[in-house]
C-alpha cells in the first residue's frame, strides 16, 4: 500500500487557535457561543485525526489501485468514495458547515479549515468532491430566491446530492470571456435552455449522489461579448420538477481524463443540449433587462476565491502528509556514520546534516504556510459574522488581498518541497511504494486548479496592488513595517528583525520599480509576475513566523525545559528562525532582479526555441 497517513499530531493547530491568534471574539459569535471555545481544538481535531489513519487513508489507496473508469456513458468511482462521502455529509464534516440558518450547529471556518487539511491529507483526491459541493451550494445560498433555496439545498446539504462548478470549455480555458455556451429563454423567465460544452470538470459526474447540481456559466442569447455577457445558471444533472421527482436533462458526460494524480476523483467532460432538452434556473439578472450584462463572473468569484484559498491549503495538506511521511523513514532508516563521529557507527539517517536541513525546510515553510492560510481564515469567520462593520471591512480587505497568495504560494513551493521530501527516501522514494511519489502527482494540479499561479500573479500586481489607488496595498506593507519596527529587537531574534527589515526595504524599492514599469514598459510586469507573487508571500510568512516565534521563545521560557511542551515551542522558535534566515532572503533577490530589469527572455524571436 503506497497510502499513507503520517500526520500523528494537531499541536500547531492548537497553537495557532488557542495560542496565537485572537480568536476569544470569534468563539463568542452567537452562531458558535453555545457550542464551541478554543478549549474544544482537541475534542474536535482528535477523532479527526483517528478518522483518517482508521478509515480515509484507506480510501486513498482504493482510488490509486482502482482509478475512475468511463464506460457506456457512465461514470464509475472506487467503492470506497461513496461511503466515505455521506458519512462525512451525515457526520456534519461536509457540506452542512456553511448552513447559514441561525439554529445551525457548524464549526468557526478556521476550526473547519483544520479538519479538511486534515482529511485532505489523508485522500488528497476526495476533498474536491465536498468542497465543490460546498461551494455551489454556497452560490445557491447566496444569490437563488426562497424557491431555489428549498429546491436545491437541503439535499446538497445532507449529501444526497453533490454540486460542482462549471467555467472552462474546449475553447476557453483561463479566458473564460471567450465560452461558447449559449442560454435560451424559455416561457417561464427564470428557465433558460442551455446548450454548449465543458471540459475539465472536477467531480462533473459519479455514481454515488443521486443529483449533481452543476453551477454553469453561459451568455444569453443577445447578452455582451466577454466575461460582461456572461450569466450563473443552475442546471442539474437531473431535472428537478416541482414535485421533487427527477427526470433527465440532457446534460451527458462525454469522457473523463486520465491524470497525472488524483486518480480517484472524476474529470468530467460534459455536453449540455445535445438533444435541445437541458434547462437551466438563472442565478442574478436577465442581461438582456440589463443593458446585455450579466452577473455571473460577479458571482462565480464568491466560489472561486474561497475555492482558490482551498486549493492552495489542499496544496499545503499534501506537503504536511509528504513531510510526516518523510520524518518517519529518516527516523528508521539505518545508514552511514556521522561525520562528527564516524566511529560511533551506523545511524539512523534523521541525525544526517542534510536530512536535518531538509526536514526543517519542510517545517518551516509548512508553519510559515500555514500561519498565512489560518490568519485569513480568522478573516473570513470575521468578515461573515461580526457585528462590527470596520470588524467586517478590514477582514474582506485582508481576503481580497491575499487570496493569490494563499492560492499560489503553497502550491508553487509544494512540487519542489516535496521533491525534497522524496530525496530523502533516496531511491526508495523514486518507487511507487512509497507514498511521496503519489503525493507529488496528487499535488501538481493545484497550481493550475481555480487559475493558474500566472494568472494569481497578475491578479495581484494588475489589481490588488492597486485597489482604492494602491492606498490599501500600502497599508498592509506598512503593518508590516510596523511589525518590524517594535519587534526589531527581540534578542531571540535579532538576525531574524534584521533581515526582515532588509526584505522590506528592498520590497517597497521593487514596487517604485513596478509602478515606472506600468508606465513605461508594462511587458516587464507578465515577465516578473509570478516571482513579484513568491516574494510577497515569503515577506507576508516570514512577517507571520516570527510572530509565532516571538510567542513561541516566550512560552518555552515559561514552561522550561522538563515541561512536555517544551519542544514544540522550541520548534517554532527553530522554524521561524531557518525561514527568516533561509527563505525570506529571496524577497530582496527577487527585488534586485525586478529592478535590473532583464528582458533576455522577451527580446528575442520565438525561432530561438527550436532546439
Amino acid at each position: 500500500m503506497s497510502a499513507n497517513f503520517a500526520i500523528n499530531n494537531i499541536r500547531d493547530f492548537e497553537f495557532i487557535i488557542q495560542e496565537w491568534l485572537p480568536t476569544d471574539r470569534v468563539f463568542n459569535y452567537p452562531q458558535f457561543a453555545d457550542y464551541y471555545s478554543r478549549e474544544d481544538i482537541k475534542s474536535v481535531l482528535g477523532p479527526i485525526l483517528k478518522m483518517c489513519k482508521e478509515v480515509i487513508e484507506a480510501t486513498n489507496d482504493d482510488g490509486e489501485k482502482n482509478p475512475v473508469k468511463f464506460a457506456d456513458g457512465k461514470v464509475t468511482t472506487p467503492k470506497s468514495f461513496g461511503p466515505l462521502f455521506h458519512k462525512l455529509q451525515s457526520e456534519g464534516w461536509g457540506t452542512s458547515n456553511i448552513d447559514d440558518s441561525e439554529d445551525a450547529m457548524v464549526l468557526p471556518e478556521m476550526l473547519y479549515a483544520a479538519v479538511w487539511e486534515l482529511i485532505t491529507a489523508a485522500n488528497p483526491a476526495f476533498m474536491p468532491y465536498v468542497m465543490l459541493t460546498s461551494g455551489a451550494a454556497d452560490l445557491i445560498q447566496s444569490f437563488g430566491d426562497d424557491k431555489l433555496k428549498a429546491m436545491f439545498l437541503p439535499k446538497m446539504m445532507d449529501g444526497t446530492w453533490s454540486g460542482t462548478m462549471c467555467l472552462t470549455e474546449p475553447s476557453a480555458g483561463s479566458d473564460v470571456g471567450d465560452i461558447l455556451s449559449k442560454a435560451y429563454p424559455t416561457d417561464n423567465p427564470r428557465i433558460f435552455k442551455i446548450k454548449g460544452s465543458k471540459i475539465f470538470i472536477t467531480g462533473g459526474d459519479n455514481d454515488f449522489t443521486e443529483n449533481i447540481i452543476h453551477l454553469y456559466l453561459a451568455r444569453i442569447e443577445g447578452a455582451k461579448d466577454g466575461t460582461r455577457g456572461i450569466s450563473l445558471f443552475i442546471v442539474p444533472k437531473f431535472w428537478v420538477n416541482e414535485d421533487g421527482s427527477l427526470e433527465d436533462n440532457d446534460l451527458q458526460t462525454t469522457g473523463v481524463e486520465h491524470k497525472m494524480g488524483q486518480h480517484g476523483s472524476v474529470t468530467a467532460s460534459l455536453a449540455a443540449g445535445e438533444n435541445d432538452g437541458c434547462r437551466g434556473w438563472l442565478l442574478g439578472v436577465d442581461a438582456r433587462k440589463n443593458d446585455g450584462q450579466g452577473e455571473g463572473m460577479a458571482q462565480m468569484f464568491q466560489m472561486m476565491n474561497l475555492a482558490r484559498m482551498e486549493t492552495g491549503h489542499m496544496a499545503l495538506s499534501c506537503i504536511f502528509n509528504a513531510f510526516a511521511n518523510a520524518r518517519d523513514n529518516a527516523k528508521e532508516r539505518i545508514q552511514g556514520r556521522l561525520m562528527t563521529d564516524p566511529k560511533a557507527g551506523r545511524v539512523a539517517i534523521i541525525n544526517h546534516e542534510d536530512i536535518k536541513r531538509t526536514l526543517m525546510m519542510g517545517k518551516a515553510h509548512i508553519e510559515a504556510m500555514r500561519a498565512m492560510l489560518f490568519r485569513v481564515y480568522l478573516a473570513f469567520d470575521q468578515r461573515r459574522r461580526d457585528p462590527d462593520p470596520e470588524v467586517r471591512k478590514a477582514a474582506s480587505d485582508l481576503i481580497e488581498l491575499t487570496t493569490p497568495l494563499c492560492k499560489a504560494y503553497p502550491s508553487d513551493e509544494g512540487w519542489w518541497l516535496i521533491g525534497e521530501a522524496i530525496q530523502t527516501y533516496g531511491g526508495y522514494g523514486y518507487c511507487e511504494e512509497y507514498p511521496c511519489s503519489q503525493l507529488a502527482r496528487d499535488m501538481k494540479i493545484h497550481s493550475i486548479w481555480e487559475g493558474t499561479n500566472f494568472i494569481q500573479s497578475m491578479d495581484l500586481v494588475g489589481r490588488k496592488m492597486k485597489m482604492r489607488g494602491g492606498t490599501l496595498f500600502r497599508a498592509w506593507v506598512q503593518e508590516m513595517a510596523d511589525f518590524y519596527e517594535a519587534n526589531k529587537d527581540h534578542k531571540t531574534f535579532i538576525r531574524e528583525f534584521a533581515n526582515l527589515g532588509r526584505a522590506l526595504d528592498a520590497y517597497r524599492e521593487m514596487l517604485k520599480t513596478l509602478d515606472e514599469y506600468f508606465r513605461s514598459n508594462v511587458s516587464l510586469i507578465p515577465l516578473y509576475s509570478r516571482r513579484i507573487l513568491t516574494a510577497t508571500a515569503q515577506l507576508y510568512c516570514g512577517r507571520l513566523i516570527l510572530d509565532q516565534g516571538v510567542l513561541a521563545a516566550r512560552k518555552a521560557q515559561e514552561v522550561g525545559e522538563e515541561h512536555f511542551d517544551y519542544h514544540f515551542y522550541i520548534g517554532k522558535v527553530a522554524a521561524a528562525r531557518y525561514y527568516a534566515r533561509n527563505v525570506v532572503p529571496n524577497v530582496w533577490t527577487v527585488a534586485e532582479m525586478v529592478t535590473d530589469g532583464d528582458d533576455s527572455a522577451l527580446d528575442v524571436p520565438i525561432d530561438v526555441f527550436e532546439y
